[in-house]
């Protein structure tokens, strides 16, 4: 292979870890929901949802990016899914996510969670001899979930801060420790150094469908950015948030909803939904009206 193919086939892989969408993982059968942050309200909200010094250069690489994405890879995703059924499509996606498990078990691993890391790998060694390779998810009907572990969050997890905001062109949205944890789990994964790197046959045919698969299953992320007012600040927000909220759940600091059976059963009173605890990822806004004074004992 010349050294144009292995640069060539680099970036596919830098692209297919995820830089078309931090989507790609997402399932139904996920071990525990992450709580979603408060999705911001207007245009100064974007604004704060992410450090972004370098907004000029990432918003022409977002311009150049969709451009590509419109003129490249959309046509070619909506080709795969109208001319491969839904049941299929599924079974590939199952397939390209269990190839991911090593990789998850690793940062479980580093992140300290022992018990996630059990979960990890006895999904991949039931998903890969009962569930055919993968093909089936085997691990979930036992009750077995599915979670998502990569190099940046375990990076958030020992206190590393995410840095500027950038938008890499082709590669899609990052930040600074993100994007060298995106470097890690691609030279990390133990399923691309068993296979003779990414470079062989195997590899490049996984990162192909790797890449169809992730496109595909953000496909109705890409629509509803055509919709939004500013596209680029919106999956600037949604990724932001995204990433936070996986380095929140790393870290244990996020503040689960309560269990509405259990208060129901208990005879609480359930709580109104002003009551719900909600995390943000921003600072709490200084324009809120100021609330009123609590009455002090009397001396």
């Amino acid at each position: 292979m010349t050294a144009a193919e292995a640069a060539a086939t680099a970036v596919l892989a830098l692209l297919a870890a995820g830089g078309l969408s931090e989507t790609a993982h997402a399932r139904a059968n996920i071990e525990k929901p992450i709580p979603l942050v408060a999705a911001p309200t207007a245009a100064s909200d974007l604004a704060r949802t992410a450090h972004d010094p370098l907004e000029d250069f990432n918003r022409g690489s977002y311009a150049f990016s969709m451009g590509l994405d419109r003129a490249v890879f959309r046509p070619v995703t909506h080709g795969y899914m109208a001319a491969t059924p839904t049941p299929v499509r599924h079974r590939v996606s199952a397939f390209v996510y269990n190839l991911g498990e090593p990789g998850t078990f690793v940062n479980d691993v580093l992140q300290g969670k022992p018990k996630r890391a059990g979960k990890s790998s006895a999904r991949f060694a039931i998903n890969s001899t009962v569930g055919v390779l993968g093909l089936f998810d085997v691990a979930a009907s036992m009750g077995i979930r599915s979670h998502d572990a990569d190099f940046g969050q375990t990076f958030g997890r020992y206190g590393i801060k995410p840095g500027p905001y950038l938008y890499v062109p082709v590669l899609g949205p990052l930040n600074v420790r993100d994007g060298v944890g995106r470097v890690f789990d691609f030279f990390a994964d133990p399923i691309g150094l068993a296979g003779q790197g990414w470079t062989s046959p195997f590899g490049v045919t996984r990162l192909a469908a790797q890449t169809i698969d992730t496109r595909a299953n953000a496909d109705l992320a890409f629509r509803a950015l055509d919709q939004a007012i500013d596209p680029y600040a919106t999956a600037r927000s949604a990724y932001g948030q995204h990433r936070e909220a996986l380095v929140r759940e790393a870290t244990g600091a996020v503040q689960d909803l309560p269990d509405f059976d259990e208060v129901a059963s208990s005879g609480a009173p359930a709580a109104t939904p002003s009551e719900i605890p909600t995390v943000s990822a921003e600072p709490a806004s200084t324009d809120a009206a100021p609330s009123a004074p609590t009455p002090s004992a009397p001396q």
